[in-house]
């Protein structure tokens, strides 16, 4: 239903923070027409504390490719906590979400040592960010510093939470795990078995013996394979800047007004707002597309604003 948004005033920012934030990794949904040469498409794989190079193709989803990488190195699929690409760091700013540009070169950080903390909520506000994986494996993707949780240097980036005061939390989504750690109450101790990712030994090279090929040569193609939840991967073309800039800026509406972080979502409500003339068409769109979300006129008012700013050349 249109939402009537013309004569609104844009609603100011709502208070930003929040115990824990929750970012999603897993692709948001849609279904244009598959291209036909995706399924054929090849990509090099490793593991990401040193492996040979594997090749993984025919995947539509992260699920799917998880389990090509598992049958590439004859490991559990279960194993995989996330991927990054073009690095074998854990570089959060480098995880495989929903886009694959066709020379990225896939690293696999699977499940290492087991350790135990234990802490005292003595603050509101944690400090984590929380992703997951697309496949029930979530980990922490932040920690803000002189938080709580940074207090405790055993807790670290990339840690896949298994339980919480001993309740296996392994299988659940990362909003799951957002939602179960904020409902803690102060005063309360919070017990936390984590899984960090395998570490190389430092003079290990994750490369195959006759590989030569290196983070700074590994470049990205103008066109990426897009994994979707539903329907078959397609080829597309990368998002233009202006669209980068109106991603970025309704990724952090979701976080104001959601509570959440979510590339995906607020790269699928950009493409909503492309050729849409008035908040009311957008709106239209986005329940057609997203309609699960409910979201608030307010919040729908502000990402077709930004979608306009972006478009005007007023976001940095």
């Amino acid at each position: 239903m249109p939402l009537g948004l013309r004569n609104k005033k844009k609603h100011k920012s709502k208070e930003t923070s929040k115990l824990v934030e929750s970012e999603a990794a897993a692709p948001a949904p849609a279904a244009p027409a598959p291209a036909a040469s995706a399924s054929r498409l090849q990509f090099h794989t490793q593991l990401a504390h040193g492996s040979p190079t594997g090749r993984v193709e025919g995947f539509g989803s992260a699920r799917e490719l998880y389990n090509k990488i598992a049958e590439a190195f004859g490991i559990d699929p279960a194993e995989i906590m996330f991927c990054t690409l073009n690095t074998h760091k854990a570089d959060m700013d480098k995880l495989l979400g929903a886009q694959i540009g066709l020379e990225d070169f896939i690293f696999a950080h699977i499940k290492g040592q087991r350790k135990e903390v234990e802490i005292l909520k003595t603050d509101d506000v944690l400090g984590l960010t929380i992703t997951d994986n697309g496949t029930g494996c979530a980990f922490i993707k932040r920690i803000k510093e002189g938080s709580l949780m940074d207090q405790s240097k055993m807790i670290c980036v990339g840690d896949h939470i298994e339980t919480i005061n001993g309740k296996n939390v392994a299988d659940r989504r990362h909003y799951e795990v957002a939602k179960m750690l904020k409902d803690l109450e102060k005063g309360q101790m919070l017990k936390l078995e984590l899984i960090e990712p395998m570490k190389a030994f430092e003079k290990l090279e994750p490369r195959s013996k006759g590989g030569t090929l290196t983070e700074a040569k590994i470049s990205r193609g103008r066109e990426t394979l897009r994994l979707r939840t539903k329907g078959p991967a397609t080829v597309e073309e990368m998002p233009t800047e202006i669209e980068e800039k109106a991603i970025k800026k309704v990724d952090e509406l979701l976080e104001t007004y959601m509570g959440i972080r979510d590339t995906e979502l607020a790269a699928t409500m950009v493409e909503a707002g492309r050729d849409k003339k008035n908040p009311d068409e957008f709106a239209v769109a986005l329940d057609e597309t997203l309609g699960d979300f409910a979201f608030p006129d307010e919040f729908v008012f502000d990402v077709w604003g930004a979608i306009g700013d972006a478009k005007q050349g007023r976001l940095e």
